[in-house]
């Protein structure tokens, strides 16, 4: 008895902690108090300056821009290589593996760093290009890609691509057409966590975006150290939004999956 009051102590305590500053945030955004602490009369001031400021609709349409830019490259790479590490041989695919690895467990701060001294000094490709900060991101995203393709690939028949080919199929129409259909849920979700993995970079973005350009990130940041008021507070109801339409996609997903499952086990009931 004590122990399951321990465990539900111990999960209401963890969803406290994760969840209630973000409350908090959510309220303070519906109201006029430019300071956490004291909750003055409701508002939708903060939508209103999120929504109508030229300077935060634009910093909001670049990080979306970039996140899906980014994400569908790292999407392209990510799924090449989890292919072609499949289909290679034991040695070779697990030198790839091994090698995705290493962006993963690298540090951002280091990572950024990096592609920085690599493009920018080295090779002196100008940050306005945006080119140093697309390939950060695509090498933050790409190896996350690459793990969530490769478990759908090891759960399918490893010879359907051979049989495609057996049966008259192109190498191309035999990959387009049998095996990335097989692995769409894994590369769907490589997408999706790319988008997120980018959305929320930080490090990357401050050693290679261009001087008049920020991201989400970069710019919550820089706001905490001097930004008007305004500006301080809309970004309590930019929290508040991004927090909702999280809770609605993961909801949606849940949905879906529900779904899918009850059809199929009405289909196997049959």
């Amino acid at each position: 008895m004590m122990w399951k009051i321990s465990r539900r102590l111990f999960l209401f305590l963890i969803l406290v902690f994760l969840y209630l500053p973000i409350l908090i945030l959510a309220v303070y955004s519906f109201t006029e108090s430019t300071n956490i602490g004291a909750i003055r009369g409701f508002s939708l001031d903060n939508y209103v300056t999120l929504f109508t400021t030229p300077e935060l609709t634009g910093m909001i349409a670049g990080t979306i821009t970039l996140a899906i830019g980014a994400a569908a490259i790292a999407t392209v790479l990510g799924t090449i290589g989890a292919i072609g590490a499949f289909y290679s041989r034991k040695n070779m695919s697990a030198f790839i593996s091994t090698l995705n690895q290493i962006p993963v467990i690298n540090a951002d701060v280091v990572t950024g760093f990096s592609i920085c001294v690599l493009l920018v000094v080295a090779l002196h490709i100008s940050k306005d290009s945006y080119i140093p900060l697309v390939a950060g991101h695509v090498t933050l995203c790409a190896p996350f890609v690459f793990l969530s393709v490769m478990p759908r690939i090891q759960q399918m028949d490893s010879s359907i691509y051979e049989a495609a080919l057996d049966l008259g199929a192109t190498p191309f129409k035999a990959l387009t057409q049998v095996l990335l259909p097989q692995i769409v849920p894994g590369i769907v979700s490589g997408f999706a966590l790319a988008v997120t993995l980018s959305l929320d970079d930080y490090f990357i973005a401050m050693y290679t975006k261009p001087a008049t350009f920020d991201t989400i990130s970069t710019y919550v940041v820089n706001a905490t150290k001097g930004a008007q008021t305004t500006i301080k507070t809309a970004l309590w109801a930019l929290s508040t939004v991004i927090f909702v339409i999280v809770v609605l996609v993961v909801l949606a997903a849940n949905i879906r999956a529900l779904r899918k499952e009850s059809r199929e086990g009405g289909r196997r009931a049959e």
